[in-house]
């Protein structure tokens, strides 16, 4: 069904024989070598990466054939490649982009495909615009471009060796040799097997490995590196008192850790604990950037130091550019990745668990005793997130008047600030917030919130649910 296919916030995904069938990849692979025959890049070749779902490799091969065919050359992974090593082989390669084939943390009856720019960071709007309107031009019979006398080349390559001695020039890897750190690393049988296991291995790092064979039904479950989805993860660390426990998405861009005493260290506590880390012990300076829907406790650190907070619409492709365009240091989402200066400007799970390690070396106390000391420091916050259906009939409503929503006051504290980058944000005097914000494709509310007290985000929910009425 061609007309259902459309790039969301990572590129497009869809069920797997049912949208996501072969013809509709080889219109997708199609429209994405329009695109880079447009661009005038195809002499600079075309990356083509792919994780472990059910048929991914067959899926890379129907595009490499796509790609040969147009005449744009194929540098395809010998084996499943993460996302953040396809994003780093553009780069390593010097290509005109790449094309991933992965659903990320989708069910396992998903599969998906993005396009990854020469840039190495997620497609801007405008690129994914265009494609989907050479897909529209090709579903009318049209062809922007036909095949080349011959097929271009078509090449193998294995980018992974060269992918962790960059890796390991961005983190301490003396300070994590030293520390005789046991860590427990569970790629969830996703495309991060045998990366943070061999990279810590080396540095006389004590890892146990689970789930570290490919399996296109993930045993059955999700690959999410969430708290709930890493139980297992969570009894290893407490069985061999391990320090941390490290687990990727399917894809491995996006990182779970599970601290030693179990507790679950979220996505905006590794993002706040890399960028104090990067200000306080290695002495770096600049901007942090987050989106509009990640932890503010960022802003608190990040004005101690002198340094400015830039806050972006949902989507690490906005964090990317602020990495490759506007100096900043570090940047993340709360829905997990991030990214540091020196890096490509993607997400990456791997990165973030090898900066973890670094954390808990350099400073030789859990995450947690960590963020503790954080807390005392800049303020302790509490957040939350909660996802409200309604009705197909009933969504247009409440958009109204989350879209109008102004309260002077909200939980008996004046509303400060009032932000529409992504959706409606009210920001309390006392740094508290709110975001809501629509689902694109549900009758769905998604409703982000940061307080000082567990009271008062209970609060803030609650009255938000009563003025939206969802």
């Amino acid at each position: 069904m061609p007309h259902r296919i459309s790039f969301g916030t990572d590129g497009w995904r869809g069920i797997i024989a049912d949208d996501f069938t072969f013809a509709n990849v080889g219109l997708v692979a199609g429209a994405i070598a329009d695109y880079v025959l447009d661009k005038g890049l195809a002499d600079r070749g075309v990356v083509i990466g792919f994780d472990n779902r059910f048929m991914s490799e067959r899926f890379a091969g129907l595009v490499a054939g796509v790609m040969s065919q147009l005449g744009i050359p194929v540098l395809i992974g010998k084996r499943s490649m993460p996302t953040p090593v396809t994003a780093f082989a553009v780069k390593h390669y010097k290509a005109a982009g790449a094309v991933m084939l992965t659903a990320s943390h989708n069910p396992p009856e998903y599969n998906g495909i993005k396009f990854i720019p020469d840039y190495a960071g997620p497609a801007l709007p405008e690129t994914t615009g265009r494609i989907e309107a050479f897909i529209k031009r090709r579903l009318a019979g049209e062809l922007p471009h036909t095949a080349a006398p011959a097929p271009a080349r078509r090449e193998e390559i294995d980018p992974s060796a060269a992918y962790i001695e960059h890796v390991r020039n961005l983190v301490d890897i003396e300070a994590i040799r030293r520390a005789g750190l046991k860590v427990v690393v569970d790629p969830l049988h996703g495309a991060g097997i045998g990366y943070l296991d061999r990279m810590l291995g080396d540095l006389d790092v004590e890892v146990t490995a689970l789930h570290n064979h490919r399996d296109p039904l993930f045993g059955g479950s999700l690959p999410d590196p969430s708290a709930q989805k890493l139980s297992e993860l969570r009894e290893t660390v407490l069985a061999e008192g391990a320090h941390l426990g490290l687990g990727l998405d399917g894809d491995a861009d996006r990182l779970g850790i599970i601290d030693s005493d179990g507790s679950f260290i979220s996505p905006n506590q590794l993002l706040t604990l890399v960028y104090y880390h990067l200000l306080a012990v290695r002495g770096w300076r600049g901007p942090v950037a987050r989106t509009v829907a990640t932890t503010h406790l960022l802003n608190r650190i990040s004005e101690a130091y002198g340094q400015e907070t830039m806050e972006t619409a949902v989507g690490f492709k906005y964090i990317g550019q602020c990495l490759l365009e506007k100096g900043s240091i570090c940047g993340g989402e709360e829905s997990g990745g991030l990214s540091i200066q020196g890096h490509v400007p993607e997400k990456d799970g791997i990165l973030g668990g090898m900066l973890a390690a670094e954390i808990r070396a350099v400073h030789g106390k859990s995450l947690s005793a960590l963020l503790d000391e954080i807390g005392e420091r800049f303020g302790r916050v509490y957040c939350a997130r909660i996802d409200l259906r309604t009705t197909s009939e009933h969504k247009p409503v409440v958009l109204e008047t989350v879209q109008e929503l102004a309260p002077d006051t909200l939980a008996g504290r004046p509303v400060r600030e009032r932000i529409t980058i992504d959706g409606t944000k009210l920001v309390l005097d006392d740094g508290a917030w709110v975001l809501i914000r629509a689902s694109g494709t549900e009758p769905v509310f998604r409703i982000y919130t940061e307080a000082n007290s567990p009271q008062q985000l209970q609060d803030i929910q609650s009255e938000i649910r009563l003025i939206t009425g969802i």
